[in-house]
């Protein structure tokens, strides 16, 4: 009999190797279902802040403590084993100082057994980037549209237009010269997103970016078509599952009604049938 191996997890190392080559495939995911689900297909898989707005009901990213986060990405933990786990930092946890964000990110680590860590901001959080992998801590960056910034910002705007393309580019520079593995890019024009991504040398994640990025991620719930309060340009609908669920729950509601479900087929006789012989 003959054992198929499975695909080794990649370290940060190996997504930072990844640039210039075969595009990087991420997702998000919260629960150890989906978890397992993309763990074949995916290079790395970040347990996103925007579980707050997805599972639990937020208005935005903000909500979302440093339990939740562990609770989730403990969840996803258990159902990957080919693809490396990114955590984010949420709102709070990683801004105040180098030595806070050291703290909060040891333990999203030691708590969950993620590979790295992602936090937003470029400039501002370099010196923080540059403390937490100087001390072991693998960092992903984030710049352009970062939601936990969404009241400064202004509201979902797409970031890196006219005068602010220079300082998008900035940031990039920063978080990469910072020791960042990979620097996520959200919502900035197509053409910037490739500038930035031939001007530095760590892997560029697009959402809401360039197909020229060394990679790109998603919402799973977004691209499944379950999470529907909004849907953003750079979301592509792989599936329609929020509409199947509904009307297979309405179909469900219909026979409890009708009394047509349990039918024979679903319910215990007084007798255990007898075994064939």
């Amino acid at each position: 009999m003959s054992v198929t191996a499975k695909k080794k997890a990649p370290m940060p190392v190996d997504i930072r190797a990844a640039k210039g080559g075969i595009p990087i495939v991420s997702l998000t995911a919260y629960t150890t279902p989906m978890a397992q689900m993309m763990d074949p297909h995916c290079d790395f898989v970040l347990v996103g802040d925007s579980v707050g707005m997805v599972l639990h009901g937020l208005p935005s990213t903000l909500g979302v403590t440093m339990e939740m986060m562990i609770m989730h990405g403990q969840a996803v933990s258990r159902g990957l084993s080919s693809a490396m786990m990114v955590m984010d930092m949420p709102f709070g946890s990683y801004e105040a100082s180098p030595q806070q964000a050291f703290g909060n990110a040891a333990r999203l680590m030691s708590e969950t057994n993620a590979g790295a860590v992602k936090l937003e901001g470029g400039l501002t959080m370099a010196e923080t980037i540059a403390f937490l992998v100087g001390r072991g801590i693998p960092v992903m960056a984030h710049i352009g549209l970062t939601p936990q910034s969404i009241n400064t910002l202004g509201g979902n705007k797409v970031q890196g237009r006219g005068e602010a393309r220079d300082k998008l580019l900035a940031d990039a520079k920063a978080v990469a010269d910072a020791g960042a593995f990979a620097v996520v890019l959200e919502k900035v024009p197509e053409s910037l997103a490739n500038d930035i991504t031939a001007a530095i040398d760590i892997p560029t994640i697009g959402i809401g970016a360039s197909a020229g990025c060394d990679g790109q991620v998603l919402v799973v719930d977004d691209m499944l078509g379950l999470f529907t309060a909004f849907k953003a340009k750079f979301v592509k609908r792989y599936a329609h599952l929020g509409d199947d669920a509904e009307a297979a729950i309405a179909a469900y509601a219909e026979e409890v009604r009708n009394r047509t479900f349990p039918g024979k087929e679903h319910v215990f006789a007084d007798q255990a049938p007898k075994a064939k012989t």
